[in-house]
């Protein structure tokens, strides 16, 4: 990645670290655990994805950074959520998270359950609030909703324990868990600016956002293999142990490297017919595929 990038994306970064430091600065509920745990997870850190990805697609087309930065807000509490949960012991069974132990081993797994529902409920109060700036606004959070739903994320999770330790990986049920689990999420932070904007370049930033969503999970399960737990902040090895359905599982692991290859191809063609200054998103895509955590 180049110097340009990296500047650029601290500064998405140092945007959306503002918003959600105010947001934090702000809760107010009560017992204190609540507010500790919520805070906790939230400030675990990470490369904050979907919002800088977010702010950079607006940034793009025009639709401007302030006007998605509660969108951006209210997707990473969803993602945060969405983690916290993952990490329990009848989910993932994961102690560590960024590093850090893992929201229950502080907090305890009912406190983690509600730190989860916590967050998720307040994602959607945000969400709610930007209902009122017009139409538009009302779509773009009923796309996240549905996103993060039963039609989205939470079908792909659930298909992911269902066909934990399956005889034959099958890549069909591979393809549902990679779009709803993953892509889906990442799908609303390319697709919100352009319903905030008209619907401007709407298909090819869909597009865009499941290539990116499917290239993340590939390189994640990559990463179980290869990765080690001071550059990626969680446990390694686990999706084999657990017999997880896995790129791995289904293509195998050079495979696996060959395809990141290819899909990082495809987004490069999608964010060519997008108009603007492509150049953050061109290297956004070969920062997903060398990511080492």
């Amino acid at each position: 990645m180049s110097a340009t990038f990296d500047s650029q994306y601290k500064k998405y970064l140092a945007v959306f670290e503002e918003r959600l430091e105010k947001f934090c600065a702000s809760l107010d509920c009560k017992p204190d655990i609540l507010k500790d745990s919520l805070v906790y997870s939230l400030k675990l850190g990470g490369k904050r994805v979907r919002p800088v990805l977010m702010l950079a697609v607006a940034d793009m087309i025009g639709t401007g950074v302030e006007k998605v930065l509660n969108f951006a807000l209210a997707l990473e509490l969803i993602h945060t959520y969405s983690l916290i949960h993952d990490d329990l012991p009848d989910m993932d069974n994961d102690d560590y998270r960024r590093g850090k132990p893992s929201n229950h081993k502080v907090f305890g797994a009912g406190n983690a359950i509600l730190a989860g529902d916590g967050l998720l409920n307040t994602a959607y109060s945000i969400l709610f609030e930007e209902c009122f700036s017009g139409s538009e606004y009302i779509s773009a959070a009923k796309c996240i909703c549905d996103y993060a739903g039963i039609y989205g994320m939470i079908a792909g999770q659930s298909a992911d324990l269902k066909h934990e330790k399956d005889a034959v990986p099958d890549e069909n049920v591979l393809e549902f868990i990679y779009e709803k689990k993953t892509a889906r999420l990442i799908t609303a932070a390319t697709v919100v600016p352009s319903i905030l904007n008209g619907g401007k370049y709407y298909p090819e930033l869909k597009a865009l956002g499941k290539k990116l969503g499917y290239l993340f999970q590939l390189t994640d399960d990559i990463l179980d293999v290869e990765g080690n737990f001071e550059k990626l902040g969680k446990s390694l090895g686990k999706d084999k142990k657990e017999g997880k359905l896995t790129g791995v599982s289904v293509y195998g692991l050079d495979n696996c490297k060959l395809r990141v290859d290819i899909i990082g191809d495809d987004c490069i063609r999608i964010i060519d017919g997008i108009g603007g200054d492509g150049a953050f998103l061109y290297d956004f895509v070969n920062f997903i595929k060398t990511r080492m955590g």
